[in-house]
């Protein structure tokens, strides 16, 4: 099972910024692609107010900074050069879906994904929509947000196809601090019941279900994975996994992972039969390229294992 999608994390909300430019991005993506790369998922277009296309909408209506390059013509323009393909990540308020307030974030959402297919919906890479309310269970109004969204995008461009990343409720917290591990962990059975009811309400709005690996246990992943793929099965949808290249047994957010933990991943993932592993995310924890020694490192024990000559 090996790697061959990865987020591309730009605003850097709660991972450091590499302040990298078109000649630095190049590179990664030239690594990316050594490694077998085919599909680059934008996490998000923006975050509050910090955004990555020069959006006349956000700026108006949310107070966004105008960015001083527009990355969105710049990733479309390498995974043209690269032949992958791009999925754009929608506008994440930071507030409004966070509050309940579904209503107003899927307007927004709306007008950006209208902004965004008329200035780059011609573009050859131009391949999917991710849909970034990533939530673990049931969340008041994600059900309705997912369906509205995906349903919406989905008639703007054609039917193009949609994809979540959802997490896991396990024992590991998803912002880890000076405790890492919870008590209640949501279990299996209930975890199966809460999204049968979201998939189901979904059916036909969103395509790809990639759900993140990093918040249970090494040894109950793949039952997990297989409750996920079931489920996607049953409702015409896509399982992928999203192996996360970064350490969520520590304190510190965030490293890259120690390669073995990737690794036991990566198996649960093939023994439960699903399709696609993506990661979150390439550039800062497993590229050469990566402001951290220790990606070069996990780079090189991936490239070593599955007898890749990545660079």
């Amino acid at each position: 099972m090996q790697i061959t999608g990865t987020f591309l994390d730009e605003i850097s909300h709660d991972i450091p910024h590499q302040n990298w430019g078109r000649a630095e991005w190049d590179r990664d993506f030239a690594s990316m692609k050594s490694i077998g790369i085919d599909t680059v998922i934008l996490i998000r277009c923006g975050h509050r107010r910090f955004i990555t296309y020069p959006s006349n909408y956000l700026t108006r209506h949310e107070g966004c900074y105008t960015p001083p390059v527009d990355l969105v013509d710049l990733f479309l323009d390498l995974a043209e050069k690269y032949g992958m393909k791009f999925y754009f990540g929608l506008y994440d308020s930071g507030k409004y879906w966070h509050n309940h307030d579904c209503e107003r974030e899927m307007e927004i959402s709306r007008a950006v994904a209208d902004e965004v297919w008329n200035h780059y919906g011609n573009r050859k890479a131009f391949g999917g929509w991710y849909l970034n309310f990533e939530v673990s269970r049931a969340f008041a109004g994600i059900t309705e947000l997912y369906a509205g969204m995906g349903r919406y995008v989905k008639q703007l461009s054609g039917n193009l196809p949609t994809m979540i990343s959802p997490y896991i409720d396990g024992i590991k917290l998803a912002v880890p601090g000076e405790q890492l591990y919870k008590e209640d962990a949501i279990g299996l059975e209930q975890h199966e019941k809460e999204w049968n009811e979201i998939l189901r309400g979904i059916q036909g709005a969103v395509d790809i279900v990639a759900f993140q690996d990093g918040h249970c246990d090494y040894h109950e992943l793949a039952d997990y994975l297989r409750i996920n793929r079931k489920l996607a099965d049953r409702y015409g949808m896509t399982s992928w996994t999203n192996c996360e290249s970064f350490d969520r047994d520590m304190p510190i957010h965030f490293l890259p992972i120690k390669w073995e933990k990737m690794l036991l991943k990566l198996e649960a993932a093939k023994a439960a039969g699903i399709e696609k592993a993506i990661t979150f995310e390439f550039s800062h924890f497993m590229s050469p390229n990566s402001c951290y020694r220790a990606a070069g490192n996990l780079f090189n024990r991936y490239c070593e294992h599955f007898g890749i000559n990545g660079k």
